[in-house]
């Protein structure tokens, strides 16, 4: 699906890093990191479907996958938060710094 389709009020999980996180991230989205996806399972959010986000919809097609095949009804957000920024969407960060998509 694309950033454009996302209806508002979606429940996003971000897979991004700490740091990609922390420079700008959409409001409310609920952040786990891909690489310690599988250990935070209890944290995923409930909802269906689920938004999966990251920088460009690579990651986040493959945590789509895995969370498709562990019961999960998630769609991932092809060109994620890159195109979510081009497109003037909101966008927050860490701290006072101006959000950006690192």
């Amino acid at each position: 699906m694309s950033v454009a389709e996302v209806p508002e009020g979606a429940v996003i999980l971000d897979v991004r890093e700490d740091d990609e996180w922390q420079a700008g991230h959409a409001p409310g989205a609920t952040h786990i990191p891909m690489s310690v996806l599988a250990d935070r399972l209890a944290d995923v959010p409930e909802a269906e479907p689920l938004y999966v986000i990251c920088r460009s919809g690579g990651r986040s097609a493959r945590v789509t996958q895995y969370l498709n095949a562990n019961g999960w009804e998630a769609v991932n957000v092809d060109g994620g938060m890159s195109t979510w920024a081009a497109l003037g969407k909101p966008l927050e960060a860490a701290g006072d710094s101006t959000p950006e998509v690192i």
